[in-house]
């Protein structure tokens, strides 16, 4: 895994919110059992995906959760660092504290280009995507009885 469970999380979730209308807000107990997540930890993430300003929250009735932006303008990179932070795509593969290409580890060279590609798989992948791809998964399982 490349990221915590905490992070999976917010990826499941919002990946929900993004099969919704976008205007609407959700609540989180609707959600959380939609999506088969733990509400009290969901809940926890959800705090800090508002402060970072990728997630609204209102309160009352009609209230509950949205997304800030349209689905096609978050991406996985920016649940991850909202929640994980993006500095372990940085570290050394290995942990060695000095590592780069002036003085690189036994696996350095090999993971450069495979740290290059998960960056930009995570950068470019939308939530927009991932809604859909849920969506087509959820069908599936529907189809097939799962």
């Amino acid at each position: 895994m490349i990221y915590s469970s905490a992070c999976a999380h917010a990826i499941r979730a919002m990946s929900h919110l993004a099969m919704l209308n976008p205007d609407e807000y959700v609540l989180i107990d609707d959600l959380c059992k939609q999506a088969e997540l733990p509400r009290h930890f969901v809940a926890k993430i959800f705090q800090q995906l508002v402060k970072h300003e990728l997630l609204n929250s209102a309160k009352g009735r009609g209230g509950g959760f949205s997304l800030a932006f349209e689905p096609d303008d978050i991406s996985l990179w920016d649940i991850i660092d909202a929640v994980d932070g993006t500095e372990r795509f940085e570290q050394c593969v290995v942990g060695m504290a000095q590592c780069d290409d002036k003085q690189p580890c036994p696996q350095h060279d090999q993971f450069k280009a495979l740290r290059k590609q998960i960056k930009q798989y995570l950068q470019e992948t939308t939530l927009a995507q991932m809604g859909h791809a849920l969506e087509r998964k959820l069908e599936e399982m529907a189809r097939s009885g799962s």
